[in-house]
């Protein structure tokens, strides 16, 4: 059983970074698995419907932009791969993970350009990016002023402007020096620096 990992959203300035593991059944062959990136959204979409169908097993994790700044952006990918491959059922023996080693008891190769090298770490890439999308994508009713649907949370210029102009959300990482250099501050992150110190002994303990 081996299970390709992968996580997407690491650049993003806004949200979650969600994870995927995939093992994929050698039987069934799935045409144009690829890098997520290099592939349209709908083929993207039409992909990740199949995967969930054919594989063996499929898992998605996230960790949420408040980790993100606790931890910091590689901890909590491999925090998001690890806890993607837990949920695997039937479990992986082997891992095939993409460019890091993670915390795991299964054996594991990490492969620099994974999605690229391997059918099952560009299966476990395109179905965390279309989760990924789907997440992100939710919030932009809430926050239209930054092109969230778009974008999805990257540092485009208008996204960028957008932060100039409003300052962060709550959900931005703002650890990321595009969003604590933006000029104006949203009032409601002085609520959450208040009640930092409970939030961040709770996560601890859930670690």
């Amino acid at each position: 059983m081996v299970a390709g990992v992968d996580e997407v959203g690491r650049g993003s300035l806004f949200g979650c970074v969600v994870a995927a593991a995939v093992i994929l059944d050698p039987e069934v062959r799935i045409r144009g698995l690829r890098d997520s990136k290099l592939l349209e959204r709908e083929r993207r979409e039409v992909l990740s419907e199949r995967i969930k169908e054919h594989a063996i097993a499929w898992a998605i994790a996230a960790v949420d932009a408040a980790k993100i700044d606790q931890i910091n952006i590689y901890q909590a990918s491999r925090v998001a791969m690890r806890e993607a491959v837990s949920q695997l059922n039937p479990g992986a023996d082997h891992l095939l993970v993409d460019a890091l080693k993670l915390d795991c008891s299964q054996s594991q190769q990490a492969i620099i350009h994974g999605d690229a090298l391997s059918v099952s770490i560009a299966a476990a890439s395109i179905i965390a990016k279309v989760e990924r999308d789907r997440l992100i994508a939710a919030w932009d009713p809430v926050f239209p002023m930054y092109g969230l649907a778009s974008n999805k949370g990257y540092s485009t210029p208008k996204h960028l402007a957008a932060l100039r102009q409003y300052g962060p959300s709550p959900l931005h990482r703002q650890s990321f020096a595009p969003v604590w250099n933006a000029p104006t501050p949203q009032e409601v992150l002085a609520f959450m620096i208040e009640e930092e110190p409970a939030g961040t002994e709770l996560e601890a303990q859930a670690i």
